[in-house]
């Protein structure tokens, strides 16, 4: 059963662990008292009093209004202050810079799209990073201090040690690119980096309180494919901070991937590799980029274009085919699918998907597997950018509890 709220402890040392505890139960619930809180984090009575009082005062928390009468007392609810502080999100694709404004809660509260400059050059996509930064900030109107940091969604793989982006098979010429302190340097905040697909994870996780509580493996399909994995709550990264990188996992066959490997499932998924199958099926040439193209295969496939639809399925089928093993290795019971590349045809992928994930999994009647779209929508590597930001200031995790 999935667990739906982290449990604290009543030692004194860890205060800083329970009061992030508190917050991210409120967080996930949207409403609760300050009873429901002690019994689902096991927190004693004087000891929540005292974490709720503080959050009150720092202007986290607010008090909203009763619960329904059940004979007693009413009870006071608790909420997060949504407007309370702010969180940039940037994500990096090799076609185009989006960013997000997120809010303490969640919600989105401003977009931005920019396509990446013609050079993408580190120094041109780290200027245009730090600009898509400031309109937002500046477009919000938020008063200095309220905006925590930036987070920053990039593709893989990273050096998370040296905060550095190795040799991203999309980005021509990029080796070690600090790009992280790039951004800091020209934005003025810090800066926190991680893979696009695990921050889209994180996203959902934090944007989807309860729903998203428990483990899940989140499939980001975007320019490339890559999945961000969380177990009981925490994301998984791995020794190298790389864990995820299924898209150049061997899914048999011998296509030859823009990463120089044959064979690899991003040579048949991504958004290029289905564009290609397309426009050899339909005997198009190529006179359009590959968003744009990609934009129009999926607009047909919606309106019954036979061909689309089996294209899109066959990536599907074979993107499931991955996925059952990756299911059947972590033992979870939910894959995620996000991403900009599901923007029209979610259902088509995500039927397709359970259904072949439903006929090879390992032991479906033990674990039956639920396959669901995202909660957070085709901006999911922004929005799981500024998560980051908002959970490594307010998320329990781990490094909190053991002081690290």
């Amino acid at each position: 059963m999935a667990k739906t709220s982290w449990q604290g402890t009543n030692l004194p040392r860890v205060g800083g662990f329970n009061r992030a505890v508190v917050l991210d139960t409120i967080r996930q619930h949207g409403e609760v008292s300050r009873v429901e809180l002690a019994q689902r984090t096991g927190l004693t009575a004087q000891t929540m009093s005292n974490i709720v009082r503080a959050l009150i005062d720092d202007g986290l928390v607010t008090e909203n209004g009763h619960a329904p009468s059940t004979g007693g007392k009413r009870r006071v609810l608790l909420k997060v202050v949504p407007d309370a502080y702010s969180a940039v999100g940037l994500h990096l694709d090799p076609e185009r810079i989006t960013g997000v404004l997120l809010d303490l809660a969640g919600g989105v509260r401003l977009r931005s799209r920019r396509r990446v400059p013609d050079d993408a050059s580190p120094s041109s996509v780290g200027a245009a990073l730090a600009r898509t930064f400031h309109q937002l900030v500046r477009r919000s109107g938020i008063a200095d201090g309220r905006v925590l940091g930036i987070g920053l969604a990039v593709p893989g793989p990273l050096d998370a040690a040296h905060r550095r982006v190795l040799s991203p098979p999309n980005l021509a010429g990029w080796a070690e690119v600090p790009l992280a302190d790039i951004v800091e340097e020209r934005a003025g905040l810090p800066v926190v980096m991680d893979n696009d697909a695990t921050a889209a994870a994180i996203g959902e996780r934090w944007a989807g309180g309860a729903k998203r509580a428990g483990s899940f493996v989140y499939v980001y399909l975007g320019s490339g494919v890559g999945i961000g994995v969380v177990l009981d709550d925490q994301v998984y990264r791995g020794i190298s901070n790389n864990a995820g990188e299924i898209g150049h996992v061997h899914s048999g066959g011998g296509r030859e991937c823009h990463c120089g490997k044959k064979g690899c499932l991003e040579a048949y998924c991504s958004m290029r590799a289905i564009v290609a199958d397309w426009q050899v099926a339909t005997r198009e040439a190529a006179d359009e980029s590959v968003p744009k193209a990609y934009e129009r295969l999926c607009r047909l496939a919606v309106e019954g274009d036979t061909t689309a639809v089996r294209v899109l399925r066959v990536a599907a089928t074979r993107l499931g085919q991955a996925l059952a093993s990756v299911v059947s290795v972590l033992d979870v019971d939910r894959v995620i699918l996000g991403g900009p590349a599901l923007r029209q045809v979610a259902e088509l992928v995500r039927s397709r998907v359970a259904k072949v994930i439903q006929t090879q999994v390992w032991a479906p009647e033990v674990r039956p597997v639920r396959v669901e779209t995202a909660l957070i929508g085709a901006d999911a590597g922004a929005v799981g950018a500024a998560s980051l930001v908002l959970d490594h200031a307010y998320s329990p995790r781990l490094a909190t509890l053991l002081g690290s």
